[in-house]
């Protein structure tokens, strides 16, 4: 499908937020469900964005996300074929669920793209299998949205789900899958989904919609107006001359937190409800994650390194370490060399109570893996001990981090490959593969590399607290000073 398909432009806007703590050990807050990769090697945000270019022709894809995953998104972006192509960001200085993110999204394409622009608005983290019938459902959806509607995917169920939400058909509209919305219905029992299954009206909320700019922000101002107008005072403060647009923190934060389904979509006159089977799966559990790989003749699935004796219907994941398992059954393993998930799975859906405990436990394991990704490379955790920890950097050519202190910790530095630069107090130098030096607590530094090829440095830390949180910015080329 191409821009020639409709008279308007059909602008892809892609909502990437969220943790996907049903995901967990693999998904975390710093890295979250949309940046895990698949079976293929691809993550899901990857292959949204391809989706979105494939709809969308050379019309602009918009991603709203945080400042947070700008960084990792943009450079997973531009490692695509093809590299960068006309991409452009929305910057949220927290969440606020899907409304406020979608409204914003509507009012630059508007201003932008005019009125008439259509936008068509999926989730990073969601999977579709078959982008033919994706496309052709594309189509359907567009007649409908230039028609004035708000347009939502039902998805054919296969199964009497419980976790999703569903959409009851009404009257007909197009000869090939689109009706009007009869009804919005929240996650049912089991024997409601399995009435659901066989009445044949009932279809799987997929989350993704298409509407005219105009038509949506109507529509919000009419059922939900304190998300407009609040929405509306952030776009009017926001400097659009920025790349990326990043909206004002204090303004955002008095959006309502709601979801567009909410907020709109179940109080409006005009939805309708384009049905398609397009291979869509939210990838909402480890079980889902299991069903795409392929199983043995016992049932097992596979992806890394493991041994099953005597065992059936299970899935393992490890990347570095050999996981053994002899005579289990129906379980879900998953081993991230920090942390290690063992779960059942039909009770795969509950991880996300691991998730609240370790939240209220505050442990590093809920926000970060071993491996975190910064914007200007990466760092390792090789060692966390109670009286020092050891990390490992990889900085990025022409990466620089922010100038900082730290009041608790003291850091040495030993250069592995490359030559960083390296400012410590008033003084600057350069450090070559081999050597080393020392910043003191309290002592300004800054590191950057000014080569063409990655510095990998291990940096020992001495003191009686190593977290995060202990760093102070003065300044920072991506924006994280406060």
């Amino acid at each position: 499908m191409s821009q020639n398909d409709s008279q308007a432009p059909l602008i892809p806007v892609i909502l990437s937020g969220g943790a996907g703590t049903r995901l967990w050990p693999v998904s975390r807050r710093a890295h979250p469900k949309p940046f895990m990769e698949l079976v293929d090697g691809e993550t899901l945000a990857e292959k949204t964005l391809l989706r979105a270019r494939a709809v969308a022709g050379n019309a602009p894809v918009i991603t709203v996300t945080s400042r947070d995953y700008y960084f990792y998104t943009r450079d997973l972006y531009n490692g695509l074929p093809g590299g960068s192509g006309n991409e452009k960001f929305l910057l949220e200085p927290m969440g606020r669920n899907t409304a406020p993110a979608i409204a914003l999204a509507a009012m630059c394409v508007q201003e932008f793209l005019g009125e008439g622009a259509m936008l068509l608005v999926m989730p990073a983290d969601h999977l579709v299998a078959n982008l033919r019938n994706f496309e052709a459902a594309v189509r359907e959806a567009v007649q409908l949205a230039t028609d004035g509607y708000l347009v939502t995917f039902g998805i054919h169920p296969t199964q009497p789900e419980t976790g999703y939400g569903y959409i009851r058909q009404g009257e007909a509209l197009t000869m090939s899958g689109g009706y009007r919305v009869a009804e919005f219905v929240e996650k049912p029992d089991e024997a409601t989904a399995i009435r659901y299954l066989e009445s044949g009206e009932f279809h799987w909320n997929s989350g993704i919609f298409c509407f005219q700019a105009s038509a949506f922000l109507e529509s919000l101002a009419h059922c939900a107006a304190d998300v407009h107008s609040t929405a509306a005072r952030v776009w009017e403060a926001t400097d659009k001359s920025r790349a990326p647009i990043e909206f004002p923190a204090e303004l955002f934060s008095e959006c309502p937190s709601i979801s567009v389904d909410y907020a709109v979509l179940e109080r409006a006159h005009n939805t309708a409800v384009v049905v398609s089977d397009f291979g869509w799966s939210d990838i909402g559990s480890w079980k889902a994650i299991s069903e795409l790989y392929e199983s043995d003749e016992s049932g097992n699935r596979i992806s890394g390194k493991a041994v099953l004796v005597g065992s059936t219907d299970c899935f393992i994941q490890s990347k570095d370490r050999m996981v053994a398992a002899v005579g289990v059954k129906d379980l879900v393993i998953v081993d991230t060399g920090d942390a290690v998930l063992v779960a059942d799975r039909n009770h795969a859906q509950d991880v996300k109570q691991v998730v609240e405990q370790l939240s209220e436990l505050k442990h590093e394991a809920v926000v970060f893996h071993k491996t975190v990704y910064r914007p200007w490379g990466s760092y390792t955790v090789l060692e966390d001990a109670i009286d020092c920890k050891v990390k490992r950097l990889v900085v990025k050519p022409g990466q620089v981090l922010s100038l900082q202190l730290h009041h608790r910790r003291a850091e040495h530095w030993t250069v592995v490959q490359g030559t960083a630069k390296v400012r410590l107090g008033d003084e600057e130098f350069l450090l070559e593969a081999n050597q080393s030096t020392y910043i003191p607590v309290e002592t300004p530094h800054r590191l950057e590399n000014p080569g063409d090829r990655d510095i990998h440095l291990i940096e020992v830390q001495t003191g009686d607290y190593f977290g995060e949180d202990d760093i102070e910015r003065y300044e920072d080329i991506y924006g994280r000073v406060k």
